[in-house]
């Protein structure tokens, strides 16, 4: 069987059937990226450190689009952001554009861009439909943004400082939180859609 074969409708495309695909592409692209920078401005007090709901937003665009239209939505805000918009965690009404891009954050920026990819590669292939491989699905595009941040942070900041200590362990118990989040919910969507 080809991948062309084996490749399923995304969460966006069996939630808006029909359409202009290109101006659907246009205005899912626009609205994850304002879902994007909401995100980040949306701060849980979670121990040890607060949390934003960024990751799972960034995972779950890349699922419900897909990786073609999840990693370009991502890369629209990351544009945004680039021209000096406030659309980053953390940043002043007039934001700081680039300056913020290459600092401490930069990695999870990049990964981002990586974990929606890959996630919205299993999203076309089905892994949404059941918790068990959605789960399996978002621990990996976790693991990316994960990845790409400690490697970025790391390389900053030098590899004689306690880079895992920053990058990784404080923000794992809100990860899971988020993982678990979004196995629920894709799945239960699908479930919902299947009944109509």
């Amino acid at each position: 069987m080809s991948n062309i074969a084996s490749t399923r409708p995304t969460l966006a495309e069996s939630l808006w059937p029909g359409a202009d695909t290109r101006m659907k592409g246009v205005a899912l692209a626009v609205i994850g990226s304002l879902a994007l920078w909401a995100s980040a401005k949306l701060q849980v007090p979670f121990y040890p450190v607060p949390m934003t709901m960024q990751t799972f937003v960034v995972l779950v665009i890349g699922m419900a689009f897909g990786w073609r239209l999840g990693a370009a939505t991502v890369l629209l805000y990351l544009a945004e952001g680039a021209m000096g918009l406030p659309v980053f965690a953390n940043t002043p009404e007039r934001g700081i554009g680039l300056a913020y891009m290459m600092g401490p954050t930069g990695g999870y920026l990049l990964g981002f861009v990586a974990g929606a990819a890959a996630v919205g590669r299993l999203g076309r292939l089905g892994w949404d439909r059941h918790i068990a491989s959605t789960l399996a699905a978002m621990v990996l595009g976790t693991a990316i943004i994960f990845g790409f941040g400690t490697l970025w942070l790391g390389s900053l900041i030098g590899w004689d400082k306690p880079v895992l200590d920053l990058a990784l362990w404080p923000f794992l118990p809100a990860a899971v939180f988020k993982i678990a989040l979004a196995a629920l919910l894709l799945p239960l969507v699908w479930r919902r859609l299947g009944r109509r």
